[in-house]
This record gives C-alpha cells, sequence and structure tokens, in this order.
C-alpha cells in the first residue's frame, strides 16, 4: 500500500512538473485556464518563463522526495530534510485547496470564472487529495517504523 502510494503522488509531481516545463517552454495548451481572474475575467496573475521554471522545478523536486520517501537514509541530515519536506508538502497542497479565500481554493469569493470552475471541480479536489495522500503515507511509514 505505501508503496502504491508513494509512486502514485511521485506521478502526480512528475506530471504537474512536465506541464509547468512545457509551459515554460512555451506551450499553451491548458495555460489561460490555470490562471485565477477577477470578475471582469482580468487574470490576476501574469506569470513569467521564469516562473513557470521555478514551479516545474519544485514539483519535480517533490516528486524525487516522494520517490525516495521509503528509502532508508543512513545520513541523519537527509533523512530529517527528507521527514520535514514530507509534512511540509501535505500542509502546502491542504493551505492550497482551503486557499486565500478570493481567487483560489475552496473556499474563494470569486465564482463563475473559467478558472474558478476548473478550482472547483480540480484544482483544489487535487491539492487535498496530494495533501491527503501525503499525510497517510507519513501515518503508514510511521506506523511500520513503530512496529519494528
Amino acid at each position: 500500500m505505501k508503496i502504491i502510494l508513494a509512486r502514485t503522488v511521485t506521478i502526480i509531481f512528475f506530471v504537474l512538473a512536465m506541464i509547468h516545463f512545457y509551459w515554460a517552454l512555451g506551450g499553451q495548451w491548458g495555460f489561460e485556464s490555470t490562471l485565477p481572474s477577477n470578475e471582469q475575467g482580468i487574470k490576476v496573475l501574469d506569470p513569467k518563463t521564469i516562473d513557470s521554471i521555478m514551479v516545474g522545478s519544485i514539483l519535480l523536486l517533490f516528486g524525487i522526495l516522494y520517490l525516495f520517501s521509503l528509502t532508508l537514509l543512513k545520513n541523519k541530515i537527509l533523512n530529517l530534510i527528507r521527514n520535514n519536506g514530507l509534512w511540509t508538502i501535505p500542509i502546502i497542497f491542504i493551505i492550497r485547496a482551503i486557499g486565500d479565500f478570493k481567487y483560489v481554493g475552496f473556499f474563494k469569493q470569486i465564482k463563475g470564472t473559467a478558472f474558478a470552475n476548473l478550482d472547483t471541480t480540480f484544482y483544489s479536489p487535487l491539492c487535498l487529495i496530494i495533501g491527503l495522500m501525503g499525510i497517510l503515507l507519513i501515518k503508514i511509514k510511521n506506523k511500520k517504523a513503530n512496529d519494528i
């Protein structure tokens, strides 16, 4: 179960990273619908190429962290970094799912835009699922460690 969970989260992060790198290389598929807008339809974010590269790189690092989340590390510092990351990532994604109470998340005020509709049906649930899967993986991993 824990291997399937870790690999699933890894694949999700790798796919999200590839999409961001695709955008960084000039791809347009799906780009406009991922940007929140106000009631008038004006985008509230204007990401640059470097932003897509940075987000893609972070998502890639998250995927790598989950790829090696079950590996036994002998280095205590790397173990500490990994374990802190395994807690930090789910928290980030659960906070994203909750949102900023205006443009993104389950509790957003701006509704009815293309982004808001996709955010409600896809983006926020995906963030919540990532967060819950991350916490579940930690719980399973810690339970196994305590059983030893």
